[in-house]
């Protein structure tokens, strides 16, 4: 347990900050103070369960204060560090930038913090001397998938990189791209930013200039450190410790934590792109070419040059005959037209032999190109140690960077072979392993994944059991009404504390209606025409609305059918960034007009339109999920070949939590009220529909049955 000083200082801090911020104390918000403390209490009482905390706390609940005025003074009585992770950038920043302020300046609680972000977020020096001087180390690296992110025109790059470098050199700016004042393009980025392969670190003759690194020593003094979700990801994907404090030492703290298993599943995943290898396969001969004769005054590297350049040689070979394997074993009647791209899923996630030998051969010779490539990063590290005086060190740090991205590059190669390598017979979970039939400049190949089906087996290695503790909130962790779904899926520990906690919302201000309709959302013709025919008087003059679509096919459908003139007063996704839709709808509303926002999913969910910008959320259908992607078709499978039932494991508990996210949009303050209206009748008609109606907030209901 916490100390008695430590309790009393969280009571103290709080109370102080909701009378220095003249806010009134709120019920749920003090329950996830306690959660949270008796959860960070196990750290050095595991005999109570694990040092877990998964909260629910809805909108307005003020999860940040209730969680930073428990965790500040417990990490420092327990001499940890506190991550907090939220799931975006955005995010990340509004909480170092409005939130912790606020809590130092009201709470009372001493504390430093810091916003940290990953290498790829910030300028590298040294790429970017190096294309402004021209000198042909900027050749030196080649993008790890060329065919995934255009070289930028040196006529639109230069400019740019010049004002970067005089923003740099005058203190204007700190090499972080997210305070640059214009968009940047991608390629543009790309060529000026760096991994941890290609860093060569505090080797780096830059190193004292360094974007990163000096964003990275604050660290070491800051109590509270804020990141996201993706670098805490990466930084335990490495094993921990790398980028972050290790987890042992570290209090994690996951807002938006119902994202994280999602997220985990993307970092674990593989894949490789036979195109783009093949390509890279001759770019880099060409580089090994010369490496051998600029570097051929170092001792033991040629070996080791001459060596990568074979295995080079071999490796295409096998890629090719993968791309034949592949040809005849897919034919086109098993192509899935579902998802981003075409794609081919083996089925129970079994690597056929034919598939499998080849997989075998390319995995072996990637082992052996990962050592050599190891050898040479690692003689190249020595020369800019010092060791070595036949190369400048700028010469010697963009040699380094040339290895280390081919180094990165044979990773993520071999990593996929050897998934593909195996049978997958012994895996259970299965993993879901499938082929995409990719189209890039007109030429057709094929992309290989694979990927984990739930991330539970992940999480527990590398967060739950590993981390000094941890706290997942958001204010859709459970899915009909239960953290079964979260528990399945992240694999949290039973024993953790699991709450939610209470709304400050009064739900009574708001209505619930299910209206009469005379179509099936499974007759998609019907329905779109009944939609049609009920939005007109669903929609109110004067009124900010927000229409949500399952499907963008069935969104224009009923734009291009709706009279006007309600169709003049439609905002429809895509026909502007989200960004611009917010503001254009907000300007509606000021100037007294109608607006009426048609979404997607991404209009489900951290769209926030408080008052009268959204009293009326319309919900087209219940947002089940086709299992479009091989992922979801993969999960689905497994669990019906146990014997049970994916639709109602799978797709309702995940439609119930969509819906509640949906519906989320409605009350965003607590003077808030309006109405949500589900223009499906199966919430009344199907056995499954009044588990998903009873997951809903507890609006009153206009129901016509």
């Amino acid at each position: 347990m916490l100390s008695e000083r430590t309790k009393k200082q969280i009571r103290d801090a709080y109370f102080k900050l909701v009378e220095g911020k003249s806010l009134n104390p709120r019920w749920g918000q003090r329950q996830m103070i306690a959660e949270v403390a008796n959860a960070l209490g196990r750290v050095n009482d595991p005999g109570e369960g694990a040092a877990v905390c998964v909260i629910e706390a809805g909108t307005g609940t003020g999860k940040t204060i209730a969680y930073a005025v428990a965790a500040i003074p417990a990490a420092r009585e327990l001499d940890k560090k506190l991550v907090v992770s939220t799931a975006t950038i955005a995010l990340q920043e509004q909480f170092v930038n409005k939130d912790l302020p606020d809590i130092s300046r009201h709470s009372g609680l001493e504390f430093d913090y810091v916003l940290v972000k990953g290498r790829g977020r910030y300028v590298c020096l040294s790429k970017l001397q190096n294309l402004l001087s021209g000198s042909r180390e900027e050749q030196a690296v080649l993008p790890l998938y060329p065919d995934e992110v255009s070289p930028p025109l040196s006529a639109e790059a230069l400019p740019v990189y010049v004002s970067m470098a005089e923003a740099l050199s005058s203190g204007e700016w700190d090499g972080d791209r997210d305070s640059w004042a214009r968009e940047i393009d991608q390629g543009i980025w790309f060529s000026v930013t760096t991994d941890n392969h290609q860093c060569s670190g505090r080797r780096c003759p830059n190193i004292g200039q360094c974007s990163f690194f000096r964003a990275r020593d604050s660290l070491n003094d800051a109590d509270v450190i804020v990141a996201n979700h993706d670098l805490v990801l990466s930084d335990l994907v490495l094993g921990g410790g790398v980028i972050l404090p290790a987890p042992e030492e570290s209090i994690y703290i996951f807002d938006e934590g119902h994202h994280l298993p999602e997220k985990a599943l993307n970092h674990f995943s593989a894949f490789c792109r036979l195109g783009s290898s093949l390509q890279w396969l001759e770019d880099s001969r060409k580089q090994l070419v010369r490496a051998a004769a600029e570097l051929q005054d170092i001792d033991g590297l040629q070996e080791n040059i001459t060596k990568v350049g074979e295995l080079l040689e071999e490796i295409g070979p096998g890629l090719r005959d993968m791309d034949r394997v592949l040809t005849e074993l897919i034919d086109s009647s098993q192509l899935s037209d579902r998802g981003e791209h075409q794609h081919y899923r083996l089925p129970h996630g079994l690597v056929p032999m034919g598939l499998r030998q080849p997989s075998q051969r390319l995995a072996e010779l990637f082992t052996h190109l990962l050592n050599r490539l190891t050898q040479l990063e690692v003689s190249t590290k020595d020369a800019l140690d010092g060791d070595f005086d036949a190369i400048g060190m700028a010469e010697a740090d963009a040699w380094h960077a040339a290895f280390g991205a081919m180094l990165k590059r044979a990773q993520d190669s071999l990593s996929l072979w050897r998934e593909y390598a195996c049978s997958g017979e012994q895996e259970n979970p299965p993993k879901a392993r499938w082929v995409n039939l990719v189209n890039s400049a007109g030429q057709t190949g094929f992309d290989l994944r694979c990927s984990p089906i739930l991330a539970a087996d992940i999480l527990q290695a590398h967060l739950w059991e590993a981390a000094s503790a941890v706290v997942a909130t958001s204010a859709t962790m459970t899915a009909l009404n239960s953290f079964d779904r979260f528990i399945q899926r992240s694999g949290s520990p039973q024993d953790g504390i699991y709450k939610v906690v209470a709304s400050p919302f009064d739900f009574q201000r708001a209505v619930l209606s299910v209206p009469a309709m005379n179509a099936d959302p499974g007759d998609r013709e019907a329905h779109t025409e009944a939609l049609i025919s009920l939005l007109p008087d669903l929609l109110q003059d004067g009124e900010g609305s927000l229409v949500l679509f399952a499907s963008r096919r069935q969104m224009l459908d009923v734009f291009d059918g709706i009279v006007s003139p309600w169709q003049n007063r439609i905002l429809l996704q895509g026909d502007y960034s989200k960004q611009e839709i917010m503001r254009l709808h907000r300007e509606a509303i000021d100037s007294g007009e109608s607006s009426v926002i048609f979404g997607l999913a991404s209009f489900a969910e951290g769209v926030d339109l408080p008052g009268r910008y959204c009293r009326h959320v319309i919900i087209a259908k219940i947002p089940f999920a086709v299992p479009d992607s091989p992922l979801e078709a993969a999960l689905s499978e497994w669990v019906e070949s146990q014997g049970r039932n994916p639709f109602m494991e799978i797709s309702v508990p995940d439609a119930a939590l969509r819906l509640v996210q949906a519906s989320g949009r409605l009350l965003r303050t607590e003077q808030d009220d309006g109405r949500v209206s589900l223009l499906d009748r199966r919430v009344v008609t199907r056995r499954y529909g009044r588990a998903i109606l009873d997951s809903l907030p507890p609006f009153r209901r206009q129901i016509d049955y």
